[in-house]
């Protein structure tokens, strides 16, 4: 595929307006307060992978409404000093899978939180364990992404969000973690929900942002017919006149407007070839990223211009780990 999206020197200038519900901000504070009456862990319990040099366990945290939400926790065996922690979010239709399958984080000597992504797990990777109960009562088709999508108070995504910045709180609850150094990562969907969490908790010290889903949503929808923005298109093609309840409650998940309100450092990446989700809306992101919060952040951006939605892959990994460890240990020093 060749580039298809604006030259690089556009990219860079891209700074569209975001298309803001005036109560953006309540909406989306009342749901996380709703959230946090409850505390966040359920249960913990060790489980043996095979891993000699890894201790994990298997969590389950109050997420949206206060419904449980497994997750992966692991962090180097023997080590005893609290450690920064590194929450993860996967991929859109993949769950937390299995213990032992990602390990880059743990390896390079952090605390290490996997979320599960509720009402996913089924189209790739090795499952998922968490349920989304909500769903059977809203509209939408069967993706994730279209269930109930005419109503944000019923949009799977207010349901996935509200869970990952609750994964952020459970992190910090958890034994031998360094509550005060947090950071989030995801790539795709993750990345989507890492900028997410970014704009709703000001106390991140960092986030990992990767070729992100639900960045510049009206554009992306007019670029490709990928999933999962061809889900929405073709929902939208059979429930003809929907457009206008639909574009606004993805007015509520649109990751410009999580990214304008960020303060932590924060580490981009984008392949110029990526036609599921196209880079125009990780370089807005990144362009507007921190510009109400008057916070300054140090951010970053690396493109891969002949790459697509796999963006730098492994090469790209290396600079997040390099990167990740500058920005925790100058937070360290300050905290």
């Amino acid at each position: 595929m060749p580039a298809f999206d604006l030259p690089l020197p556009e990219l860079e200038r891209h700074r569209p307006e975001p298309e803001e519900p005036a109560d953006f901000d309540e909406f989306w504070q009342d749901t996380l307060k709703d959230a946090a009456q409850w505390d966040p862990l359920v249960s913990v319990r060790v489980v043996e992978t095979g891993l000699r040099l890894t201790e994990t366990l298997d969590v389950t945290f109050r997420g949206f409404a206060g419904g449980p939400v497994r997750a992966w926790f692991s962090r180097p065996a023997r080590s005893r000093e609290p450690l920064p922690a590194v929450v993860e979010f996967a991929g859109y239709g993949r769950g937390r899978g299995l213990p032992h399958e990602r390990l880059t984080w743990v390896n390079a000597g952090y605390a290490h939180l996997l979320m599960d992504n509720r009402g996913q797990g089924d189209q790739y990777g090795c499952g998922g364990d968490t349920p989304d109960p909500q769903a059977s009562a809203a509209p939408g088709g069967p993706g994730p992404v279209v269930r109930g999508l005419l109503a944000r108070q019923d949009y799977h995504y207010r349901r996935l969000i509200t869970d990952a910045a609750r994964a952020v709180a459970a992190v910090r609850a958890l034994p031998g973690v360094d509550a005060r150094r947090t950071a989030v990562v995801g790539n795709s969907q993750g990345g989507g929900l890492a900028l997410a969490v970014a704009g709703l908790l000001p106390d991140l010290r960092a986030a990992l942002v990767t070729a992100p889903f639900l960045c510049g949503i009206r554009r992306a929808l007019d670029l490709t017919d990928a999933s999962p923005y061809g889900e929405i298109a073709a929902y939208l093609a059979v429930h003809r006149g929907a457009e206008s309840a639909a574009y606004r409650t993805l007015s509520y998940v649109e990751g410009i407007s999580f990214a304008r309100r960020a303060h932590a450092p924060a580490h981009f990446g984008v392949g110029l070839r990526d036609t599921v989700c196209p880079p125009s809306g990780a370089y807005a992101a990144f362009n507007r990223y921190g510009e109400l919060t008057g916070a300054d952040p140090r951010k970053e951006i690396h493109a891969y211009p002949y790459n697509g939605h796999e963006g730098g892959d492994a090469v790209h990994v290396r600079r997040q780990l390099d990167w990740l460890s500058g920005v925790l240990e100058i937070s360290s020093s300050r905290g």
